[in-house]
């Protein structure tokens, strides 16, 4: 039995903060102001001027991709192309691997304002294949080492570029296959037991997993779930299978389905082929919607009817109202009063896809990440978009005040899961009448991840009888300056009353585990 004493920040229904919380095997037996005489003999932790919350929730993540990448060449920092060229040189020359993976580069956080080109990657790697991710996940700049290797299978599809060596929409998703299956199983489990204990240091309890991104058979979509049931120290996982096919999740026993992927509705900013209803500012061009509403219906009325929780990828604002549509139809076909469905990102939300919203109780994972993002600056938004458009993405307040649940996801590896970034970014939003307040983030970031996946009854608040999953804030989020918040830091990620630790377990005795636990 563990008593912690000081700042305890609850996250239940009324915000409430008590003095002192019991933990014993694992479960929250007591939350209070005042410590009854029967608690007294335990241990006491003093909190001091640190405080205790819930675990945070990413609520869209592909974990296997951010697991992927993050164990390749990270360029998000490098402020010019010629920069990233030195990075991938070095990182050619160390590394031993037969497929180089690099991730992060913008065209609009580097001096040329433009990406990589496959020449510019030649010069740094000419003799082994190599894969630069573009920021937003959705495109990539390969060198002609893997443009030989794959050109007939590319030359065909949308997206495709030789010259530059860009590879956007189909033709991207190609090479995201091809770099999907150079990987071996042991290597595959061994970099999402890291990504795990990197996110666990964060502060993240859970993760919500979209997966299904191009290995033989969905592979990683077995893989996740059964170490989902194998991880160890009580991190937990939940699994999107991204496919239009309910099979992939029924024949899983998956009680959900959806994601970017093949459940993207359209593109993004970052490559201009997010759906628009208006074209883009100076352009003739509105985007992509990759599928047409009798598609999108039929996917949402067969979910629906299977009793599967449906989350879809809406960007743009023809986007979102095509997700609108198509669930208010699912659910007019199929009543369900507790579906809790939802449009992943919702960037630019409109007045009639947001009524729906309200009406039909569809949630919104969104990224508050994305606000003020140096890979998406401000300043290009409002170029594509005009002004006017850009002033209205992410609009969390008018989102709140509509009494429609938001969670926090980080699209990873499209932004590093920062869950205390996530809460400045929302407290300090570029249009300050969209932000939020502290608590409002706190329970965007916590209580409503686990709401989403119908985990609350056992996590995402400090309340007795709940599984004692917590963090350890170096400050109290609640007194500290708003500008300040992204300088608070996570001492330490408590699941299941044991403090994280990493996990051990070799690759094969957890997949083998999970396996047995079915």
């Amino acid at each position: 039995m563990k008593t912690y004493h000081g700042t305890i920040l609850t996250v239940d229904s009324n915000d409430t903060i008590a003095s002192y919380l019991v933990e014993d095997g694992g479960r929250i037996v007591f939350v209070g102001t005042d410590l009854p005489d029967c608690y007294r003999q335990g241990e006491i932790i003093e909190l001091d001027a640190r405080a205790l919350c819930p675990t945070f929730a990413d609520t869209h993540i592909h974990l296997a991709s951010y697991a992927t990448f993050s164990a390749g060449l990270n360029v998000m920092n490098a402020t010019s192309n010629k920069e990233i060229a030195a990075m991938v040189r070095r990182f050619g020359a160390s590394s031993t691997a037969k497929l180089l993976i690099v991730f992060g580069a913008s065209p609009y956080s580097v001096a040329e304002g433009r990406l990589v080109s496959r020449e510019e990657l030649d010069a740094a790697c000419p003799d082994r294949p190599l894969a630069l991710i573009k920021y937003d996940g959705h495109a990539c700049v390969i060198n002609t080492a893997l443009l030989e290797r794959l050109r007939k299978k590319l030359a065909p599809l949308r997206g495709y570029h030789p010259d530059t060596g860009e590879m956007n929409q189909e033709a991207f998703f190609a090479v995201s296959d091809y770099i999907s299956g150079s990987l071996s199983i042991p290597e595959l489990v061994r970099n999402i037991q890291q990504a795990i204990d990197r996110l666990a240091r964060r502060g993240i309890g859970m993760v919500h997993s979209v997966s299904g991104v191009g290995f033989p058979a969905n592979l990683d979509i077995s893989l996740e779930t059964w170490l989902a049931r194998s991880a160890q120290h009580g991190f937990q996982l939940r699994i999107f299978p991204q496919s239009l096919d309910t099979r992939e999740a029924q024949k899983r026993r998956l009680p959900r389905i959806g994601g970017c992927f093949k459940c993207a509705l359209d593109g993004c900013f970052g490559s201009a082929d997010a759906a628009m209803r208006q074209p883009y500012r100076n352009s003739q061009e509105s985007g992509v919607l990759y599928y047409d509403d009798a598609t999108v219906i039929d996917f949402c009325k067969r979910a629906n009817r299977a009793g599967l929780q449906i989350e879809m990828h809406a960007i743009g604002d023809a986007a979102f109202d095509q997700a609108t549509r198509a669930l208010r139809t699912a659910l007019e076909d199929c009543p369900r009063k507790d579906h809790r469905h939802g449009i992943i990102h919702a960037c630019l939300p409109t007045e009639r896809g947001l009524c729906i919203c309200q009406d039909y109780g569809i949630q919104l994972p969104m990224q508050p990440a994305f606000i003020d993002w140096r890979q998406e600056p401000d300043s290009y938004l409002g170029e594509l978009l005009g002004d006017e458009r850009a002033a209205k993405l992410n609009p969390l307040r008018s989102l709140w005040d509509r009494g429609i649940v938001l969670s926090a996801g980080s699209d990873g590896p499209c932004t590093d899961p920062d869950p205390l970034l996530w809460m400045h970014r929302a407290c300090n939003h570029s249009n300050p009448q969209e932000a939020l307040t502290v608590q409002e983030a706190l329970r965007m970031c916590t209580f409503n991840g686990y709401w989403t996946t119908f985990d609350d009854k056992e996590r995402g608040s400090l309340e007795a009888g709940k599984v004692a999953d917590m963090v350890v804030l170096s400050a109290n989020p609640y007194t500290t300056d708003i500008t300040g918040l992204k300088t608070l830091h996570v001492e330490e990620t408590i699941l299941e009353g044991k403090p994280y630790t990493d996990q051990s377990q070799k690759p094969l005795a957890a997949i083998m585990r999970g396996i047995a636990a079915h």
